[in-house]
């Protein structure tokens, strides 16, 4: 173990957390403004998140998609949603139900490959999901997926669970794909550039790609920027984004979906998961 892996390990987490906060609220300051607006977020009040993730119905999906499911052995732990969290994001689709879906973040294609599963297992036609990253998942010469112990691309996942036809990938940035796409989306899943300033100017155009009635999700998103398991982690940037842009107007409420009716990491049923939804 080398001097600087050491000292790391010696430093408190709640020194870690003052310092990474810090300098994500000095680099969200330094950001300019953005405009915003939340006309086509679903109001909050009328969505019984509780009532989602316990729904018989969503249960029944879950269960159809397991034949599909069951055929991939993915990795936890390597930075991307943990077994809990695809579960809930199936059950959110299930509930939603939308029919066009767009993800920032493919990373090995975890998430990408329960929400194609939940689209399946409730067919509608002209269903389909974008799920947008800026390195290129499924380069077939580097491989990338190799180095977080999945053994298929994202597409070749997609591709042998039968969903090929549900889904594109698109090697871009969050923003240069919402300049150019010229699509809207019913649900849209922000887990790509976690940094503050990043996801301060995403949920803006998030919210411009949304048809009426839309929901964004939000992946680790820590609540008063306080930790949610034993390890003491914070990541600051998704909450301090929000906050800033309720500050200057943002009529949008966080509903942090809390704990899980299943496990998910550090022996817990605790969830970064968030939906930002209409405050009206």
């Amino acid at each position: 173990m080398n001097r600087s892996h050491l000292l790391q390990q010696l430093i408190p987490a709640s020194a870690k957390r003052f310092v990474g906060v810090r300098r994500e609220r000095k680099s969200l300051a330094a950001a300019p403004t953005v405009p915003h607006r939340s006309d086509n977020l679903r109001p909050a009040d009328g969505v019984d998140l509780a009532g989602m993730l316990v729904s018989q119905e969503a249960d029944r999906l879950w269960r159809d998609s397991q034949e599909i499911l069951g055929r991939f052995a993915i990795p936890d732990g390597t930075g991307g949603v943990n077994p809990g969290d695809r579960r809930a994001v199936h059950y959110l689709i299930g509930g939603f139900k939308p029919l066009s879906v767009l993800e920032v973040g493919t990373h090995i294609g975890a998430s990408t490959l329960h929400v194609a599963a939940a689209l399946r297992a409730s067919p509608r036609a002209g269903a389909r999901l974008v799920t947008v990253d800026i390195a290129d998942v499924n380069d077939a010469g580097k491989k990338p997926w190799l180095a977080y112990g999945a053994a298929s691309s994202p597409r070749d996942m997609i591709e042998q669970a039968g969903c090929g036809d549900l889904v594109e990938f698109v090697h871009d940035t969050s923003l240069n794909y919402a300049r150019t796409c010229g699509s809207r989306f019913d649900f849209i899943f922000l887990d790509g550039g976690h940094r503050a300033e990043t996801v301060y100017g995403e949920i803006p155009v998030a919210l411009e790609l949304l048809e009426p009635g839309g929901v964004i999700l939000l992946h680790d998103y820590f609540p008063d920027l306080k930790p949610l398991w034993s390890n003491g982690v914070v990541i600051p940037g998704p909450y301090l984004a929000v906050h800033r842009l309720v500050s200057e107007g943002l009529d949008a409420r966080v509903l942090p979906l809390g704990a899980l009716p299943w496990p998910t990491k550090e022996n817990s049923r605790v969830t970064s998961l968030a939906l930002l939804l209409r405050d009206g």
